[in-house]
């Protein structure tokens, strides 16, 4: 077991879960809007839909990784491409964080499930767990399977303890992002590094 690579999973997890997306900026706004508890229920059920892609992208690749080391290669080689594909899109793209709190109250039920629905019914999550993971295969000799759900526990446990914290911190990140009008810039080329790095350390990992 490589411990190394895991560390570096987390940290690369990490860094991608923080950058200002739908779900994050949701999980702000649920908790600005009605409160900390609120927030902290959203995120679990964000975090709960994880599994079915790290499920979906468990078996399908693991089914492919049986075949041939070069198929291997050419999935390490798509997620390098497709990592580095979304930098360019953000380069291209006019990067605005905006927070609307004008929202509907919802019961915690509700908002669980909402949570887990916009993850489920996203494809993009999987395309990305699809292009992320294979690159973080820790070893040689332990089912591949067992492999993608322990990468997809760890991205879940991190993914949740920073949603928590956004929510228990709602207040200030709105503030900031209020008095920092150079917010938007500097996390656009955030993103564009962190891409670029991750595709970087996937395609020349061994």
């Amino acid at each position: 077991m490589n411990y190394e690579i895991l560390l570096s999973f987390i940290g690369a997890s990490m860094l991608l879960t923080i950058m200002p997306g739908p779900d994050i900026i949701y999980v702000l706004v649920q908790s600005m809007a009605n409160g900390k508890k609120y927030g902290i229920v959203t995120s679990l059920g964000l975090v709960s839909g994880i599994l079915i892609h790290t499920s979906l992208v468990a078996f399908g690749v693991s089914a492919l990784l049986k075949q041939s080391e070069n198929v291997y290669f050419a999935i390490k080689l798509f997620g390098a491409i497709y990592l580095l594909y979304l930098a360019y899109l953000t380069f291209k793209s006019d990067e605005e964080v905006l927070i609307n709190t004008k929202t509907d109250k919802k019961s915690l039920l509700k908002l669980f499930k909402q949570g887990f629905f916009m993850n489920v019914l996203n494809p993009k999550v999987s395309i990305f767990f699809l292009a992320f993971f294979p690159g973080f295969l820790y070893s040689s000799t332990q089912n591949t399977i067992v492999q993608f759900y322990v990468l997809g526990g760890l991205f879940m446990l991190q993914a949740l303890l920073i949603f928590s914290m956004v929510s228990l911190l709602a207040g200030y990140f709105a503030s900031y992002l209020k008095n920092h009008p150079t917010f938007n810039t500097r996390i656009k080329w955030f993103k564009i590094f962190v891409f670029v790095g991750i595709a970087l350390f996937i395609l020349f990992s061994s």
